[in-house]
């Protein structure tokens, strides 16, 4: 008799703890399908606000933003993903690509043989990646849409720095006695530039990279000025440390650089969402 009732209590607790859940998921799914609508609602208000002309200046949570940079060594383009901690902090994920040329690159040509231009005593081509975290501080909060506003930003991060060979065309003799030019891997040992007649193809060396991992840092102010709040449009400005373990060799008869200094100015475009 006891197994008896013991097995109907436990078949009616069962029972009631079903009905408890399924209770509890209808709830909970109708709770879901009303913060969904709410939030869809209100971001259509929104688009038509901006559409007629109204700004909202509502605060969105998320960024993504693009942007192009000329820097005091050569030009890069990034890619920034932001998303508010607080109204005035962002935390930033950044990824860069870039080029990188040494200061005492100059272009020249020798009057031999109509010779194109060509830097002479650069032994390596530089490519630069970047990818880091950071936080982005309001400064200066816009008091309309037609004001600036100032924010900073600092970032850290790793960079991979990839270094292709420098080739060079230089004429050389066939038995028959006439000339033709050859690419070749400048060796500033063995080529004055008397001897060469122009840049050799891009591709030429492409199997000889080397890779020179590194740390990076960054700080920037930015100036934003788009017209509505849900797009992203601001002029950046700073400066970036590089650093590498294993110093950066781009030009003959110059050290090899262990710590790279830039300053950059660019452009940002993109947009905001909640």
């Amino acid at each position: 008799m006891n197994a008896k009732i013991t097995t109907k209590n436990k078949l009616y607790i069962n029972k009631n703890y079903s009905y408890f859940c399924l209770h509890m998921f209808i709830k909970s799914s109708y709770l879901i399908i009303l913060i969904f609508i709410s939030q869809l609602i209100f971001a259509q208000s929104t688009t038509q606000a901006i559409e007629s002309g109204n700004d909202p200046n509502v605060l969105y949570r998320n960024e993504m933003s693009f942007g192009v940079f000329a820097h005091s060594r050569g030009f890069g383009v990034n890619f920034i993903r932001a998303k508010h901690v607080t109204s005035t902090r962002k935390r930033l994920m950044e990824i860069e690509a870039l080029n990188l040329k040494h200061p005492k690159e100059i272009k020249v040509s020798n009057q031999n043989d109509n010779s194109k231009r060509f830097v002479y005593g650069k032994i390596n081509s530089i490519l630069l990646f970047r990818a880091g975290i950071g936080y982005q501080t309001t400064i200066y909060k816009r008091a309309d849409r037609k004001s600036v506003e100032i924010r900073s930003s600092y970032y850290l991060g790793g960079n991979l720095t990839f270094s292709k060979p420098n080739y060079i065309l230089v004429y050389r003799q066939s038995n028959l006695g006439t000339k033709y030019q050859e690419s070749v891997r400048y060796d500033p040992t063995k080529y004055t530039i008397d001897s060469i007649s122009g840049k050799g193809p891009l591709i030429d060396g492409l199997g000889e990279l080397k890779v020179y991992p590194g740390f990076y840092a960054k700080a920037n102010l930015s100036f934003e000025y788009a017209p509505y709040s849900n797009k992203v449009k601001a002029i950046e400005t700073g400066v970036i440390f590089d650093y590498y373990p294993k110093a950066l060799p781009i030009m003959a008869h110059n050290p090899a650089e262990n710590f790279i200094i830039t300053l950059y100015v660019g452009f940002v475009f993109g947009k905001k969402w909640f």
